[in-house]
């Protein structure tokens, strides 16, 4: 096992150039796809889950190993089941096999897929058998995972009858699905909400168009939590190629973060240009942070570790699919944040809670348990205190070059 001993900076200038959004890339290269086009979208991310989805369409195996990358996993479902492309397997992980995906497999035969469960009902390996199918109306609950109702979004056009998605009950992660619709857009579908629980795709097909994708506000939220935990007055990170007004749902982390202390400057407030973002301490932050990350749940790991580090008590909400993430996130992070002193408390598996106090530290390394944003979200603690992480190798999901730029800002990393 690889661990990576981890030291902050004495100061914090850099300039990082951050990896493309593997969530647009992802959207952007199933409906690339349905083109039948051949105008890649640019800047596509090179972190692991984009890479099994390049592999998957350009290769078209029998047997599709998705890894353990969950969009994926929906995304490709939703696509192999809607298109002519034979027969196919598609599987992943260990975990990715005790991920569920019975609330999609079940939409998509309501709508005439051929899906069949390989081993456990209810779960991957799931054998599809592609066709056009005549889509029509369809329910499902708003409470599950965005990845579910993308997915289903995604093939929307190319449904003989297109598709009317009525959601049912509260809907999450709304931003997610706000994303797959303005991507969409992008590529020419007719795609919107009609009702506050409704979305109507009209069967117009995709038109190939370029397309460049903009960078990550996900992995923004990590050098956000750098600054917030520096103690240098001057620290200043700019990152490159992001834009005011994304449609990135996580892009709210520069809002929650002003919270805490950082101010986020814009190069031009131009819409849909990319730009270089500039993060400095502002002097000000919250005494107690409370926040429903309903809408925002890969930001949760981020905030816990700021806030605990920073030693502004907590309450946070909206946390339900945390659970069913690359780990139980809620587990991981209680037991993690416990070796370095925080005694975390749960609530009904959707919130999480710290009254500010502290118990002692075991100095244990942190361990990430297959999971990109338990390793990316602990190491910014470096900046208090030396900190080591396990399997650090996890990043490469969604941000490959997160060390190389660690190091790039005057971190020093040792391995063991």
């Amino acid at each position: 096992m690889t661990t990576y001993n981890i030291t902050k900076p004495e100061r914090l200038q850099v300039n990082i150039k951050l990896p493309a959004s593997k969530s647009i890339s992802n959207r952007a290269l199933i409906i690339h796809a349905l083109t039948g086009g051949s105008i890649i979208p640019d800047n596509l991310s090179d972190c692991d889950d984009t890479e099994v989805v390049i592999h998957a369409l350009e290769q078209m195996p029998e047997v599709i190993d998705i890894k353990a990358a969950g969009t994926a996993m929906r995304f490709m479902t939703a696509f192999l089941a809607a298109t002519e492309h034979g027969e196919h397997v598609i599987t992943g992980t260990e975990r990715m096999q005790h991920r569920p995906i019975k609330i999609l497999v079940d939409a998509l035969r309501q709508l005439g897929a051929d899906i069949a469960y390989e081993k456990e009902e209810g779960f991957p390996p799931l054998r599809i058998k592609g066709a056009t199918l005549d889509g029509g109306q369809l329910e499902v609950a708003g409470n599950i995972s965005s990845q579910y109702i993308s997915a289903l979004l995604l093939i929307g056009p190319m449904l003989r009858k297109g598709l009317t998605l009525r959601l049912l009950g509260d809907t999450i992660s709304r931003p997610y699905i706000d994303l797959t619709l303005w991507t969409m857009r992008e590529f020419g579908a007719d795609a919107e909400w009609t009702a506050v629980d409704t979305i109507t795709i009209q069967p117009k097909p995709y038109e190939s168009r370029p397309y460049i994708i903009e960078n990550d506000w996900s992995a923004a939220s990590y050098w956000y939590e750098i600054v917030a935990l520096s103690d240098d007055p001057e620290a200043e990170v700019c990152l490159e190629g992001l834009m005011d007004g994304s449609k990135q749902g996580d892009s709210s982390v520069r809002y929650i973060f002003s919270l805490l202390g950082v101010k986020t400057t814009f190069g031009t407030r131009k819409a849909g240009v990319p730009t270089k973002v500039t993060l400095t301490k502002s002097g000000h932050r919250v005494n107690r942070l409370e926040y429903d990350f309903v809408n925002v749940p890969d930001l949760a790991q981020t905030f816990v570790c700021t806030c605990c580090a920073m030693g502004v008590p907590f309450h946070f909400t909206g946390l339900q699919t945390l659970k069913i993430k690359e780990t139980d996130r809620i587990a991981a992070l209680k037991t993690e944040m416990a070796k370095l002193g925080y005694q975390l408390e749960d609530i009904n598996d959707c919130e999480l809670k710290w009254d500010g106090l502290k118990s002692q530290i075991s100095n244990s390394p942190i361990d990430t348990y297959d999971d990109h944003r338990m390793a990316l979200a602990f190491a910014p603690l470096a900046m208090k205190s030396p900190i080591s992480i396990n399997n650090p190798q996890v990043v490469s999901k969604s941000y490959p070059r997160f060390w190389e730029d660690l190091e790039s800002a005057n971190f020093n990393i040792s391995r063991s």
